[in-house]
């Protein structure tokens, strides 16, 4: 029974150590501490008065929005989002690289300029490492959509 009693400790020791390294979309801080590792970004709040994270990577501006959030807090999902004007993507230019690509949706704004966007469910977190490797593919589209779309 000692000997039981002494496993379940070790795994419950275990499992809060490894609750304590997920990542919440609640925890803006942790999520800018990420981005701030790969660039420029600075927390502030939307509109609505939610979070939002402002960062520039490989010289694209970018946004992170926080979505799901009660009282402007305990949020569950983000979105990253990157959009440019004085381009001339074209529609044909878009879905062709929705269609061929699996990470990022792409579509032109009501003023016809490329709006590129990646969403993130963190609704029962993730661990660091999971995020970083977001942040990763975030960089990743964002390369790729510049590169196929914005410079045809």
């Amino acid at each position: 029974m000692k000997k039981l009693l002494i496993t379940l400790g070790l795994l419950s020791f275990a499992f809060n150590a490894h609750s304590q390294t997920l990542v919440f979309a609640s925890n803006p801080q942790a999520i800018l501490q990420i981005a701030q590792g790969l660039g420029d970004a600075k927390l502030d709040k939307d509109r609505d008065g939610d979070p939002k994270i402002t960062g520039n990577l490989e010289g694209s501006a970018y946004q992170i929005l926080f979505f799901g959030c009660t009282n402007h807090v305990h949020c569950d999902n983000i979105e990253f989002q990157a959009g440019w004007t004085d381009t001339k993507a074209t529609l044909q230019e878009v879905n062709r690289w929705n269609r061929d690509k699996r990470f990022g949706k792409a579509y032109l704004d009501s003023a016809n300029d490329p709006m590129l966007e990646l969403d993130v469910n963190l609704d029962y977190g993730v661990s660091r490492k999971n995020l970083e490797d977001t942040f990763d593919y975030w960089r990743k589209v964002l390369r790729s959509f510049k590169h196929d779309v914005l410079n045809n």
